[in-house]
């Protein structure tokens, strides 16, 4: 069996506001963490700022993946300074055989096209396992897009799009993935 790192990663070349909310609930190691994720951009510099909900410090449990220079640690608050041009993301420092990720998402309003927002459980190698959950920007007036994909010993070919049947711009939203020896939901 495989264990699994959590990634979260936003990809944003738009004007745009977002709030995330994550929660782990993973047993190996055990752990249940609530974070808060907020995110704000202007024209070329924007900050996304998560504040820490439980006792844990962000730096014990994730690490940047990269732009590190992105990153700027307060106390229980992580800013994200992300631009045009550069996008951000970290990794779950500890690997995971089962478990479920829970994300509450409230998504950018308006012209997001360009913007990726995607959390995803992938263990190492080429012959990877991974399952994604991603929200493609969109232009305004149309729907957003979830884009869910499963990779089992590297091969994927399991993509799924569905637009939205509610406006996941006017309040939180609950998006999971689950998964243990049997089945990924």
């Amino acid at each position: 069996m495989r264990t699994h790192s959590l990634l979260l990663q936003t990809i944003i070349r738009s004007k745009s506001f977002t709030e995330l909310h994550l929660s782990l609930s993973l047993p190996f190691p055990s752990m249940a963490v609530s974070f808060k994720m907020c995110a704000s951009f202007g024209l070329f510099v924007g900050l996304i700022m998560l504040g820490l909900v439980s006792s844990a410090k962000f730096d014990e449990l994730f690490q940047p993946g990269w732009a590190m220079d992105h990153f700027v640690y307060e106390g229980e608050l992580l800013k994200l300074k992300l631009d045009n041009y550069s996008g951000a993301g970290f990794a779950s420092k500890s690997k995971y055989l089962f478990g479920k990720v829970t994300m509450q998402i409230k998504l950018v309003e308006g012209d997001s096209a360009g913007t990726v927002t995607a959390y995803y459980m992938s263990s190492d190698g080429p012959n990877h396992n991974e399952f994604d959950f991603e929200f493609l920007g969109n232009t305004t007036g149309e729907p957003y897009l979830v884009q869910t994909n499963v990779y089992v010993n590297g091969v994927g070919n399991r993509e799924q799009r569905m637009n939205l049947w509610f406006d996941p711009t006017k309040d939180f939203h609950s998006y999971s993935i689950l998964w243990n020896q049997r089945q990924v939901v």
